[in-house]
């Protein structure tokens, strides 16, 4: 009688990442630790890593901690080879009180979390357009900061200027003031006396801001196409504009998919009530989670319809009338125009339309 042959069990990985090295572990269909290892933070490791994981089975699939900081690289590699990666979430902190915490009991976590379910969601894909204006918009962001910072020290160093240099300039519009900074010829060799010294310290802050200008409308000639192309349909809903709308595609990633609701994307964006009954009393109070950046522009959104939309003006006049505050009736808008931007983002990803060039 021929015999049957078996089946490998599947098995379970579970990665605490690090800048230098991983540090991985496996678990089996009983959810038992059966291998540990570290491996360095390079193309050979994560080969090296995929290798040894699978050396005890069949791979089912791979919890990663931080898969959009120092997991990226390895979670794209592990997505390349067909594996489903699951990003893991905080970890229980009271039973970190009580085992303690190292790399390896970390990695342990990761892979029961992975092995069970819990803890984890489905990361960003981080391989496509969203990803390009993700990063795009890291940059202008941090030159949008450094330059308020810029004019900021340029306005206090006008301030408490010696006299003769105040007088001159203290008058002027901030874009003239920045001009006619930058255009000082300070003689560097005076850099002891005060009047100098701070005629090049205005020069170097308004140069500095002038050149910060010319990053920012960069960076926004390469934006605004990337979110036209992305999401059409949300840019023609009231209110959302360029900025706001590629925050909430970075907010979804490039794979939507993983989004399965427009509640769950609610959520994402902290938009979503959470109960806050006791005995006779029923409220819902706002939640603090979620991507405050996604908060912020629905946030802008809200206060633009409130504005410009007499749709949005006759429902906030009818929930006044029923007692409501301003602050509820805007976080009810923020839910409506979550979902909203849930759907017309969906139905972009899944009818793409093809960029329009000019002729």
């Amino acid at each position: 009688m021929a015999s049957i042959p078996l089946i490998p069990a599947l098995v379970t990985g579970g990665v605490d990442t690090h800048k230098d090295q991983h540090v991985a572990a496996v678990v089996d269909q009983d959810d038992h630790v059966v291998g540990t290892a570290s491996f360095p933070t390079t193309r050979a490791g994560y080969r090296a890593l995929s290798a040894w994981m699978s050396g005890f089975g069949p791979l089912e699939r791979v919890g990663v901690e931080g898969t959009g900081c120092y997991g990226a690289g390895l979670a794209r590699y592990l997505r390349s080879q067909g594996l489903e990666v699951l990003e893991v979430t905080r970890p229980d902190r009271t039973d970190r009180r009580r085992r303690g915490k190292d790399d390896t009991l970390d990695a342990c976590n990761a892979a029961h979390a992975a092995h069970t379910g819990r803890r984890v969601i489905t990361p960003k894909a981080r391989d496509g357009m969203v990803e390009s204006l993700h990063v795009l918009r890291e940059a202008r962001a941090s030159a949008v900061i450094a330059h308020r910072e810029a004019l900021q020290l340029l306005h206090a160093q006008v301030i408490a200027a010696p006299e003769e240099l105040r007088d001159q300039i203290r008058d002027l519009t901030r874009m003239r003031l920045v001009r006619t900074c930058a255009a000082f010829r300070p003689d560097p060799a005076g850099f002891r006396n005060p009047y100098t010294a701070t005629r090049i310290a205005l020069r170097s802050l308004a140069r500095r801001a002038l050149a910060l200008d010319e990053q920012i409308a960069e960076l926004d000639a390469l934006i605004e196409p990337l979110v036209r192309e992305l999401a059409p349909s949300l840019l023609d809903a009231i209110g959302f504009g360029i900025h706001t709308a590629a925050q909430l595609l970075v907010t979804m990633g490039d794979n939507p998919q993983r989004v399965t609701s427009e509640a769950r994307f609610a959520k994402f964006c902290g938009v979503a009530p959470l109960p806050a009954s006791s005995g006779l009393i029923t409220r819902h109070r706002l939640n603090r989670g979620g991507d405050r950046q996604a908060n912020s522009a629905l946030h802008l959104v809200v206060v633009c319809r409130l504005r410009y939309d007499e749709r949005t003006r006759t429902y906030a006049e009818r929930r006044t009338a029923e007692g409501k505050s301003k602050p509820e009736i805007i976080r009810c808008l923020k839910r409506y125009a979550a979902r909203e931007a849930y759907y017309l983002i969906k139905h972009d990803h899944d009818h793409p339309q093809r960029p329009r060039t000019d002729t």
